[in-house]
């Protein structure tokens, strides 16, 4: 049954801020970035830190909770959580790089159905960083975790939900989206065909629809937000599709 959906002030998660449009990001090529990336110590981030919030940070957040605004009709029984903005500060408990901070912003909207206890896809995702490399836009799940991948995949046995899903990503390849997963395996699930139909998809670990790349020009502009909220519409049928596939059960 579908949940009824509660539109809420949206609000940063990890990130405070108190701005309240998206003017743009402090510059196109991530100058503060590539800086940190050369001063990872503590003492020149703290000497530096309000050039991040004002420039990076307090953007992200305003341009997160404008595109949740633009994107919450397109979801009829989906709710769209707070907007967040992730710290910049990288957990090393268990990584062998110790640098301490990330040379990215990045934050995401998530999309999910009811009181799901397992973890929610991104209806938006962004990551806008020093490099090209670092500018990313997209939709859905990277990663899912081990509940959630068990019923997509038996989604995609489906025949129906199998079908409908497939023609989706056909769809979303047609407007230049490369959909992709943020691990794959090189087998089939044991017991599955490999000439399945969908043996792509089920080798897939995630199911994320990447968007076309970011124009630079647009990184210091409010028309950034008409675009990522053209694209997150687009990508909505993946995202609504995972919500209510995983949700399942």
């Amino acid at each position: 049954m579908a949940t009824k959906k509660t539109t809420r002030p949206a609000r940063a998660a990890d990130e405070k801020s108190d701005a309240t449009s998206f003017e743009g990001f402090a510059d196109s090529d991530g100058k503060f970035f590539k800086k940190l990336a050369k001063n990872q110590d503590r003492d020149w981030f703290n000497a530096h830190k309000a050039a991040y919030d004002e420039g990076w940070a307090k953007p992200m957040a305003a341009l997160l909770t404008e595109v949740r605004g633009r994107i919450d009709a397109t979801y009829d029984d989906v709710e769209l959580a707070e907007p967040k903005v992730f710290r910049l500060h990288r957990d090393v408990r268990f990584s062998n790089d110790k640098t301490p901070y990330k040379t990215h912003v990045s934050g995401l909207i998530a999309a999910r159905l009811g009181r799901a206890a397992m973890e929610a896809p991104a209806a938006f995702y962004l990551q806008i960083g020093a490099g090209e490399e670092d500018r990313f836009a997209a939709a859905g799940f990277y990663v899912m975790p081990k509940e959630a991948l068990a019923a997509y995949r038996a989604a995609l046995l489906d025949d129906a939900h199998g079908a409908e899903i497939a023609k989706i990503v056909k769809a979303l390849e047609k407007k230049g989206f490369k959909v992709s997963a943020g691990e794959e395996t090189k087998r089939v699930p044991a017991g599955v065909d490999p000439a399945h139909p969908r043996a792509d998809l089920l080798r897939k670990k995630g199911l994320i629809a990447a968007y076309p790349a970011v124009d630079p020009a647009l990184l210091v502009s409010p028309d950034l937000v008409d675009w990522l909220a053209q694209k997150s519409r687009e990508a909505a049928p993946l995202v609504s599709w995972l919500v209510h596939m995983t949700s399942r059960g």
